[in-house]
Order: C-alpha cells, then sequence, then structure tokens
C-alpha cells in the first residue's frame, strides 16, 4: 500500500489563515474601488449628453458596501434625490389610487430621459451605460487585490 506525507511550512499556512480571514475586507474595497471608477467614468460622459452636468454631480453617490442574501459582496453607483428647481411638485399616483407628492423633479428620472431617451421626443443620449470600462475596472480592483495577496 503506498503512502503519502507531506508538511507545508508554517509561513505558508499562516499566509493562507491570514488571507482567509481578510477575504470579506478584501472584495469589500475591491468593489468600492471598481465603484468609483464607474463614478468617475459617468461624470467624464455626462458633459456630452447634458448641458450643464455640474447641477447633476451632487446626485451622483456611491453607496456602502453591502452582502445579499447568497453571500455576494455589493456596491452601488447611482443618482438619489429630488432636484429642486424653484417650487415646481412632482407627484405619483400608484396603482391603488394613493398620491404622493414631492417638492423637485426625481434625478433618476431626468438621468432616465436622457439615457433612453422620452416618450415626449428627447432624443436619447446614453452616458451610464457607457462608463462601466470593464478593463478600468479590473485594473483598480486588481490594485486593491495586490495588497492582500503578497506574491
Amino acid at each position: 500500500m503506498a503512502k503519502f506525507n507531506c508538511e507545508l511550512p508554517t509561513q505558508l499556512i499562516n499566509e493562507l489563515t491570514k488571507l482567509e480571514q481578510n477575504t470579506p475586507k478584501m472584495m469589500e474595497e475591491m468593489t468600492k474601488a471598481g465603484a468609483e471608477v464607474v463614478k468617475k467614468n459617468v461624470i467624464q460622459n455626462m458633459n456630452a449628453s447634458f448641458k450643464n452636468s455640474s447641477k447633476l454631480v451632487p446626485y451622483l453617490k456611491v453607496t456602502r458596501t453591502y452582502r445579499t442574501k447568497d453571500g455576494s459582496v455589493n456596491t452601488k453607483v447611482g443618482f438619489y434625490g429630488y432636484y429642486k428647481k424653484g417650487s415646481k411638485k412632482f407627484s405619483i399616483t400608484s396603482k391603488k389610487g394613493t398620491t404622493y407628492s414631492y417638492d423637485g423633479i426625481p434625478v433618476p428620472l431626468i438621468v432616465r430621459a436622457r439615457e433612453f431617451g422620452s416618450s415626449n421626443g428627447e432624443a436619447k443620449k446614453p452616458f451610464f451605460r457607457k462608463s462601466f470600462n470593464k478593463t478600468q475596472i479590473e485594473s483598480e480592483m486588481l490594485k486593491v487585490q495586490k495588497k492582500y495577496i503578497k506574491e
């Protein structure tokens, strides 16, 4: 009968244990870095789609990193809030008949109309979808990974 014994160096075992403990933190930092790249690209691409994009930049936010039910790590980039242009009110009626009114126009509505066009005849000028450059995002995420995994 054949027998096999293998001994790993304690230094390698210690490195693997440390990596296992730091993996959740590393994943969070990696997704955050990727989201920051997307945010920077969105700001650059907005200039081509809007006459004055600086008014919408404060509404562009990166959410905090969170875990989903299936264990994935997510960080979102999106537009949040209401653009208060004068005293204009915006109201929505739900399917149940309840009416909600807000001060200002929802920024995601403005952005979505520019991204995909609107039924009022506004042509689409995509800028958000163009901001997801896979190679840029992956390179930024690999920089974060290299801090944790030393070769």
